[in-house]
């Protein structure tokens, strides 16, 4: 069994999400650890028992890896992407894939050009309950969707915003609650529906938030080219992180995704319910504890294809796609237009 040579970029708040199951896979051998702060870099090396840098440029020349992971403030995304594929090693890169559809097309150039692999985390399509979901509505049990509505109420407040030095930025985050706190959902309602999106109609605003430039509001609709419509509400000036919900009329009964747990309702009266196993843990360290074991699973699928030869699991091309309808939100809620994607 081949064992890929690991490098990852960016020692913050997500990285034990990527480096604990790196550390602990068969197929995975965690050689270097990257960031620009030394102290953190070096506190994280000694922790895996591996090299650190506080250049990745420097890293990925030095320590011939196979792949490369991607934590990093999302405005850093692309171009170290881009490095890494011109020097022939994969990637795996957080969500956002990058801060605007162009950097993201470039990133998928610069991948396909070498020949290299480029996935992004979207870990919640490998929940359980929104496995159960997907799987209803492929196989057709639910009929037709008629519509569909997602809701992310969570707390985000100055003081979280005062101790980043990118966050609540347009240039370095590319946005506020709809591209951090909102796309995770918005990328299961897109993955759900099944289809190609038509238009985008949004409006964004600040309303309770003195710290940053960027929406901590946004609602409005996504018209899928299957005719059917989602409604979207999100803030982060709650004052609770409350499960999201997606919720779906369908021909054939309603669907209601919230948290983690699926329901599904049939018209003759079956009813589904599918979550999480309470069992089922991974030990990632002190990170928040409604982040769950969905990265271990979607970390070690990304390994399985790659040792198959296979495509990653959601690569660019589908992550691009969740890209545009984020972009397309901010592009509506700037101009007050619909905006056809």
């Amino acid at each position: 069994m081949k064992k890929y040579k690991v490098g990852i970029i960016g020692c913050g708040t997500i990285f034990p999400m990527h480096a604990v199951p790196v550390y602990e896979l068969e197929e995975t051998d965690l050689v270097a650890v990257c960031d620009i702060k030394e102290d953190r870099a070096k506190d994280c090396a000694e922790r895996f028992d591996c090299r650190y840098y506080i250049d990745y440029k420097e890293m990925i020349e030095n320590e011939d890896l196979d792949v490369v992971h991607i934590c990093t403030p999302h405005y850093l995304h692309a171009p170290m992407a881009i490095y890494a594929a011109q020097k022939k090693v994969n990637i795996l890169t957080e969500k956002p894939m990058a801060i605007n559809v162009k950097e993201a097309k470039a990133m998928i150039k610069a991948a396909n050009d070498n020949d290299v692999s480029l996935g992004v985390i979207f870990q919640n399509r490998y929940n359980k309950g929104a496995i159960a979901i997907k799987k209803a509505l492929d196989e057709g049990l639910l009929g037709q969707i008629y519509s569909c509505k997602m809701q992310v109420t969570w707390d985000r407040s100055d003081e979280y915003y005062s101790k980043s030095d990118w966050k609540g930025t347009w240039d370095k985050e590319g946005g506020g609650v709809v591209i951090d706190q909102s796309i995770h959902t918005l990328d299961l309602m897109r993955w759900f529906v099944g289809s190609d999106v038509q238009f985008v109609d949004a409006h964004i605003a600040n309303r309770l938030h003195e710290e940053i430039e960027v929406e901590d509001s946004a609602e409005g609709v996504i018209g899928f080219k299957n005719g059917v419509n989602g409604a979207f509400f999100t803030i982060n000036y709650y004052t609770d992180n409350s499960p999201v919900v997606i919720e779906m009329h369908c021909e054939n009964g309603f669907i209601k995704y919230e948290g983690e747990t699926a329901h599904i309702k049939y018209n003759d009266g079956r009813e589904t319910i599918v979550s999480h196993n309470p069992n089922e843990s991974f030990h990632y360290g002190n990170v928040k504890s409604y982040w769950g074991v969905s990265h271990v699973k979607q970390i070690k699928d990304h390994y399985k294809h790659l040792s198959e030869g296979k495509n990653p699991p959601i690569t660019g091309e589908e992550a691009i796609l969740t890209q545009q309808v984020v972009n397309a939100i901010y592009e509506s809620g700037k101009m007050k237009k619909r905006i056809y994607i």
